[in-house]
């Protein structure tokens, strides 16, 4: 699949009133096309094929197009666990989309793709500890949300508790940045935590909490009241 086909089969399954729809609610201008993100799903899997440096050609074609289901698309073509036979080019990619981001559901998408790619080469964190110090608010946001899959692990390992406190690190010393975006991905990271860790959030809002915006404490508060 080349990318003008591609862009092609995404805009013969437009939906203007859906478009207009999403258009209104993202409220970032760039083209809509309003296909459904369960058929974005569907075409990622169609499309990845077993060549993967065409699969990263086409998701930096897709990204670059800057439609709204191109990008989406295109973080979908790189959310696999294992890439083969070397996924550095897809972690390069990712990467240097960090800059574009400007709205949610986009770099959601990117988030999954690249927790993958940090999960698989947790070297990787290395470079992230610099992402919190960014001027750009989605790439420090992605430090967050690139790491949310250690949130998740009912079962976790010594090295992936070291992982849980290198991020809560990371959210301490963001806990003072009051941009909107900050402190709900804070609070995110610490509601998902607190389904399998609850010792350690206790103990980052203990010490961090004061520092929060009101309304991320009054979510935390409410988060851990649920776990108690």
């Amino acid at each position: 699949m080349n990318v003008e086909d591609a862009i092609a089969h995404l805009e013969n399954l437009s939906d203007p009133a859906k478009a207009e729809s999403l258009a209104a609610h993202h409220g970032v201008e760039r083209p809509y096309l309003g296909v459904p993100t369960a058929k974005l799903d569907e075409l990622a899997k169609e499309w990845r094929g077993d060549d993967l440096n065409a699969r990263l050609a086409l998701a930096k074609g897709l990204w670059e197009s800057n439609i709204h289901e191109g990008r989406i698309c295109a973080a979908k073509l790189l959310t696999q666990a294992r890439l083969r036979p070397d996924d550095a080019g897809a972690w390069a990619l990712l990467v240097s989309w960090l800059a574009d981001l400007d709205e949610t559901a986009i770099a959601d998408h990117v988030a999954n793709a690249g927790g993958k790619r940090v999960v698989w080469d947790t070297s990787r964190l290395d470079e992230m500890d610099d992402w919190i110090a960014s001027e750009h608010v989605w790439t420090r946001r992605a430090a967050l949300a690139f790491t949310q899959p250690w949130t998740k692990q009912n079962k976790s390992k010594l090295e992936d508790e070291a992982v849980r406190d290198r991020v809560l690190g990371w959210a301490a010393l963001l806990a003072e940045d009051h941009d909107p975006l900050i402190q709900r991905a804070i609070a995110w990271w610490l509601r998902d935590l607190s389904r399998h860790d609850v010792p350690r959030v206790q103990a980052f809002l203990e010490e961090h909490s004061e520092r929060m915006t009101r309304s991320a404490r009054r979510e935390a508060a409410q988060m851990m009241k649920r776990q108690s």
